[in-house]
């Protein structure tokens, strides 16, 4: 694979907020210690953190448009929180507009913000790196899950899941179906 990051770089710049892009070159980076640390394709993970949030700064009404045109699948709880979608948009301009061809690039994107059962190495990385990155400072636990993710990705993704879900139960209609059924399985896994 032979992906021009910095070129990228430029693009996105264009397109996110100062924050959003800063937090987004910390997920790159940081799925890139992860990816050396448990033998994953370095640029792989470089280009799905860098092209994770791709889509965050399009207005929610935009992104319905693009998934009804692009025939992409949107869930009852995504039309209610559009905001959810920039996952699966965000798929979808890495490959139109970036270029990824990569598919397993492209599911990493597309799941980074619920997760989903039974995760690739590479979509765990990203969910992670997207949490743990060195601009967050708010989410429960940090400390204790950026030392985790070193340590054991399933245990980390768990551990994230539950602090999540934590959270959402103070808004509840929030809640996508997949974060749960993600937990579940992982609930299920690290039980074994």
């Amino acid at each position: 694979m032979s992906f021009n990051i910095p070129k990228a770089k430029k693009i996105l710049k264009k397109y996110l907020d100062d924050n959003r892009f800063e937090h987004t070159l910390g997920v790159m980076y940081t799925a890139a210690c992860l990816a050396m640390k448990y033998g994953e394709d370095i640029e792989k993970a470089q280009v799905a953190g860098l092209l994770h949030d791709c889509a965050k700064c399009i207005p929610d009404q935009k992104k319905i448009k693009l998934c009804v045109k692009n025939k992409i699948s949107v869930t009852e709880i995504e039309q209610k929180n559009p905001f959810l979608l920039h996952a699966k948009v965000g798929a979808y301009i890495a490959e139109e507009k970036y270029g990824v061809t990569d598919q397993e690039i492209l599911d990493a994107i597309a799941c980074h913000t619920t997760g989903k059962p039974n995760m690739t190495r590479l979509e765990k990385i990203i969910y992670i790196a997207d949490y743990i990155e060195p601009m967050r400072t708010k989410a429960p636990n940090l400390e204790e899950v950026r030392k985790l993710a070193f340590e054991d990705l399933d245990r980390t993704l768990f551990k994230i899941l539950s602090d999540t879900l934590n959270y959402l139960k103070r808004a509840p209609k929030n809640l996508d179906p997949m974060t749960l059924q993600t937990y579940e399985y992982y609930k299920d896994k690290i039980m074994e």
